[in-house]
């Protein structure tokens, strides 16, 4: 077992009509609740860590703990870089290890865009690492990212398809309705313009925000194309909401086996739940796939 890139799990979704869950990890707790889930349902997943992730813990000590779970738990882990914004901070990450980057240039105009990409993509490929970019951009908070309503914009195919073969990039992130963060209505999810780049572009896709979008929406993406869902701020509620919930009903309480362990297993539930929508169940590579 050991640390793999993300295309082999993303090509096998795509060939199969399933989704990959991406769960975003921010300390062992974290990292140790999606893996009992995924080892139980056999479901292959994407651990993802933002840079803020890697500023709360080092990188060194989070693939560390990668590793030896992937041998604990019997099952091949992609570690993904996730809204990584520079070569050099994913060249480095890449050396040690890292087999998936997300270059994140949604920011930048087109061809700056694709600038930023084709770089990522030329020093990763040649480290049997997949890379994943942003075309269109998402609204909400996620780590120290704050997009406005008027600042997010949806992915337009034509450029996909441009975007996809200037680049090389592995797969696609596309901005169709979703953002980072809770919703305060119910999200318009544009299916059609999903459908049409689907139909331009022939690489997985990518759906972030996906927390808090009704299940029947995430099941209608994957049925168009999406291969990957990113799942990050329900985690983090859940399992918050239980450990408050725990010191509200322990006020004496004091030690942390307890009160982790009692939002470990709120968090449980999301990634049973997530798993179930995304059909990744009973999908896990072996070995001599990856």
């Amino acid at each position: 077992m050991g640390i793999i890139s993300t295309k082999y799990l993303l090509l096998d979704a795509q060939a199969k009509g399933y989704a990959v869950p991406a769960f975003n990890i921010h300390n062992a707790e974290t990292i140790q609740a999606i893996l009992e889930v995924c080892h139980e349902m056999r479901s292959p997943v994407i651990l993802a860590g933002t840079p803020g992730t890697f500023k709360h813990i080092a990188f060194d000590e989070i693939y560390a703990l990668c590793e030896a779970y992937s041998n604990t738990y019997d099952m091949p882990l992609a570690l993904h870089l996730d809204h990584h914004e520079s070569l050099a901070d994913i060249s480095r990450k890449v050396d040690a290890g890292v087999r998936s980057a997300m270059i994140d240039g949604s920011h930048f105009p087109f061809a700056d865009n694709v600038k930023l990409v084709k770089s990522v993509v030329d020093f990763c490929h040649l480290h049997d690492c997949s890379v994943e970019a942003e075309l269109g951009r998402l609204g909400g908070v996620e780590d120290d990212m704050d997009v406005d309503e008027e600042s997010a914009f949806l992915t337009d195919p034509q450029e996909a398809r441009r975007f996809v073969e200037q680049t090389g990039v592995d797969s696609l992130a596309v901005a169709i309705g979703t953002a980072h963060g809770l919703y305060t209505k119910r999200p318009k999810i544009d299916f059609q313009r999903l459908a049409e780049i689907r139909e331009v572009v022939n690489i997985p896709l990518v759906l972030h925000g996906a927390s808090d979008v009704p299940d029947e929406f995430v099941r209608r993406t994957i049925e168009l194309g999406v291969c990957k869902v990113n799942v990050a701020t329900e985690l983090k509620i859940a399992f918050a909401d239980a450990v408050k919930k725990w010191f509200a009903d322990n006020p004496e309480g004091n030690d942390p086996r307890y009160y982790m362990r009692v939002g470990m297993d709120a968090m449980k539930e999301v990634v049973r739940s997530k798993i179930t929508v995304c059909g990744s169940q009973n999908r896990l590579l072996l070995p001599a796939e990856v």
